[in-house]
């Protein structure tokens, strides 16, 4: 089944989206934390334009809006909503929100939380922190039956049928009630609270409804009380639960994002840049989907072509999702130096849709990645910041706590600077503090206020205590105490690290040991088999073979005797198609002094052995030119090796250049733009006549793989060695602007391969060459 798309993004809202609905193709209603319901109504088909008004205002915070379908007596429907304050508004659609309610229906003590109409029309239900459900009689609009003995907030109601009430609460206990009250059964629904219910239809488990929760597990249920599944794949709360016409399930979570479950597979994954996606909903006309998250915005999801939106408004959804922080205490503890580097998104793939990894990227930064099983690929969906205030965690700096303490780049090759901050103080008087504690120019103010308010999102203080209700309802298990990231109004755009000049050398040397070996091995038994004695390997080499391997699970530096002549023999005695396993070795293998060091009988280096036993078959084999690539990148790990690639520059480049120049292999690319990173930050460290003339050689080639390639890793790598030659001195950075004329290539990848890191990177790249 196609994939679904964004269709239309709706703005007006002034805080986060709490509740949704999509009762026809026609219209939207949604519930926010800025007290309005909007009603969206549709204007346009293709590409789904939405008018938004506002429907009612409350005097506090709209948690649950539900909608009840056309009736004798009102043929428009009618809109309920409900929030902090108690009060439960039932109006039509028609009406302006100055104008009086149908219906305000009072009972409740504490924040309605959930709505609910029961599929025959004769019911609403309605649950609440005061830890009770309540029934109202549509029509009569009267209190009918109190569900009680819930030890908590009643998060999630749902009218099941004529007869049923089903309830979730923060007891980590589901309710199955009749109508009148009576309590039928309850079960434990999981290890924490319980959020959200929903009906389920046409599912192949033959579940009748499913809840989910803090846990991040949904789990698919019989009225009697039976588990028939769980579906795992969220890492954090989730908060709404939708069943789709088709069978399939949605649902929304405090990870970002909204997945689409088939079965008892998770299919799609979507990111929203925003912390939590609260709430989500189905059409039943069309099978679109609509969600309402803490970015204050209303998303259609659809998936049917007809109704995609433009390509500015998802290029504009793409980019916000990229550039969107992720505060770090939603990833749990990261310790950044045994993060993988972005070559792990080269070559490892994920192992579901919607796994998430965090790499270290060139600068230093933690990104996040999310798999896209259907697109067989690693999507950018955030950066990971460093924000202890968003949980309320604080973080000690020169004996006193902190809710932040932000590093802070003031000068390039120095550690930065600590910046505490609480979020008690004005920016400004902090970032004034700051700058006179660090002798810092006063010019540098607003830049570090802006950093605090962009990083620190603008919390405020008494804003996510207003909406916890005091006394015996209150939700000491719930969520809605947490700093809420978008709560400010306004926000400041925060700094953006600075990737130029690169200083650290890239090496590639992920690999998967265990399989090497094997396919070692198998090769070498054929070639016993095969009567090729004479360069199979004997039992010396072949435990040889399993000392490297523990050698490299160990981390030890220390070489294994004979360990290198092994690889060498590997890749360049054995057939050309066999060689793969062999070269991989020795590409690990050159990290190491020895290896910089090594000469044959012939006189020839590690750098000739790679060169020629990787393209000595005509046609070369471009997975075997990659390896040789990559194992020059893999030089520059050592003194040595460096020395070794500085002194076999015209080999290494004449090889590398000629390797890529027709060539879409994106190994190869990845490790070419790899070893022109480590070039340019060997050249920018040394002082040398050669570096102009090395330095132009590069430039060109830079060019040429930016003017040619499209992918992004290739093009990011390719950046960043172009940033930082042109550093090296102002001759090269001159010709590079002028002869080579690196702008306009630069130009032209950013039209294929439009990611912020990438425009980041060009735009401090132009600021360099003025």
């Amino acid at each position: 089944m196609a994939e679904y798309k964004l269709s239309a993004t709706l703005t007006g809202h002034e805080d986060d989206v709490r509740a949704v609905v999509f009762p026809s193709a026609k219209a939207i209603i949604s519930g926010s934390r800025d007290g309005t319901v909007r009603l969206w109504k549709l204007l346009s088909d293709n590409p789904p334009i939405f008018d938004g008004t506002i429907s009612s205002h409350a005097t506090a915070f709209v948690n649950s809006v539900a909608y009840l379908p056309s009736t004798s007596n009102f043929k428009d429907g009618l809109i309920l909503s409900a929030g902090k304050d108690t009060i439960i508004e039932v109006r039509e659609p028609a009406k302006a929100p100055d104008q009086n309610a149908e219906r305000l229906l009072i009972g409740h003590a504490g924040n309605v939380c959930a709505l609910d109409i029961d599929p025959g029309l004769q019911y609403i239900v309605s649950g609440s922190w005061d830890g009770t459900a309540r029934t109202w009689p549509i029509g009569k609009w009267e209190p009918e039956t109190e569900f009680r003995g819930h030890e908590g907030s009643v998060w999630g109601v749902l009218a099941y049928d004529a007869e049923t009430v089903i309830t979730a609460c923060a007891d980590k206990l589901i309710r199955i009630f009749h109508r009148s009250g009576k309590l039928i059964r309850k079960v434990k629904g999981g290890d924490d609270v319980v959020r959200a219910l929903c009906r389920v239809t046409n599912h192949p488990s033959g579940a009748e409804f499913a809840s989910a929760g803090n846990d991040g597990v949904i789990r698919l249920w019989t009225l009697s009380g039976k588990v028939l599944a769980e579906l795992h794949g969220h890492d954090n709360f989730i908060y709404s639960l939708a069943s789709a016409p088709s069978g399939e399930l949605i649902s929304s979570s405090e990870d970002r994002t909204a997945r689409i479950w088939k079965g008892t597979e998770c299919v799609q994954t979507i990111t929203h840049p925003a912390i939590s996606v609260w709430s989500v909903a189905v059409c039943p006309e069309n099978g679109d989907l609509v969600t309402g998250a803490s970015d204050r915005v209303v998303r259609v999801f659809t998936r049917d072509p007809e109704r995609f939106a433009d390509a500015e408004t998802t290029r504009q959804f793409v980019d916000a999702v990229k550039e969107s922080a992720i505060p770090q205490q939603q990833v749990g503890e990261i310790n950044k130096e045994k993060l993988p580097g972005p070559q792990f998104l080269q070559q490892k793939s994920g192992t579901k849709d919607g796994q998430v990894q965090m790499i270290k990227e060139l600068n230093g930064t933690v990104s996040a990645y999310m798999w896209s099983a259907s697109a067989g690929k690693w999507d950018h969906v955030g950066t990971v910041t460093d924000q202890a205030g968003s949980s309320g965690r604080k973080t000690e700096f020169e004996g006193q706590q902190y809710d932040y303490v932000f590093d802070v780049d003031v000068e390039d090759g120095k550690p930065p600077l600590k910046l505490p901050f609480n979020v008690s103080q004005n920016p400004y008087d902090a970032a004034q503090k700051f700058l006179e504690r660090n002798k810092l120019p006063i010019t540098y103010l607003e830049a570090v206020a802006a950093h605090i308010v962009g990083n620190s999102q603008g919390v405020s203080l008494d804003a996510p205590m207003a909406d916890v209700p005091s006394g015996p309802g209150s939700d000491p298990w719930g969520s809605d105490q947490r700093y809420r990231p978008d709560g400010a109004p306004t926000q400041a755009t925060p700094a953006r690290p600075k990737y130029l000049p690169q200083k650290d050398y890239l090496l590639i040397t992920v690999s998967s040991l265990p399989k090497l070996q094997q396919k070692v091995q198998e090769v070498n038994k054929l070639l016993i088999e095969n009567g090729q004695k004479d360069i199979s390997l004997n039992p010396e080499e072949l435990e040889t073979l399993v000392a490297v391997r523990k050698q490299f699970e160990a981390k030890s530096k220390k070489p294994v005797p004979g360990g290198l002549e092994l690889a060498i023999k590997l890749a360049t005695s054995w057939p050309y198609k066999d060689r793969m396993a062999g070269l991989d070795l020795l590409r690990l293998l050159v990290d190491s002094s020895t290896a910089a060091s090594y000469t044959n009988a012939q006189g020839e280096n590690v750098v000739d052995v790679l060169i020629q036993s990787s393209a000595e078959n005509d046609p070369r084999g471009e997975n075997h030119l990659a390896m040789a690539v990559r194992g020059f990148a893999n030089l520059f790990s050592t003194t040595e090796g460096r020395e070794l690639a500085l002194s076999s520059f015209e080999k290494i480049q004449n090889f590398t250049s000629d390797s890529v120049k027709s060539s879409t292999n994106r190994n190869l690319l990845v490790a070419a733009a790899t070893v022109y990173v480590n070039y340019a930050v060997l050249l920018k460290s040394n002082s040398s006549d050669t570096n102009f003339e090395y330095g132009l050689s590069i430039v060109d080639s830079l060019r040429r793989i930016l003017e040619g390639q499209t992918d992004s890793e290739v093009l990011f790598r390719s950046l960043v060695a172009t940033g930082t030659i042109i550093q090296i001195d102002n001759e090269v950075k001159s010709a590079a602007k002028d002869i080579y004329e690196i702008g306009k290539a630069m130009d032209r990848a950013i039209s294929k391969a439009n990611e912020p890191r990438i425009k980041h990177l060009v735009a401090e790249i132009k600021e360099i060459l003025k």
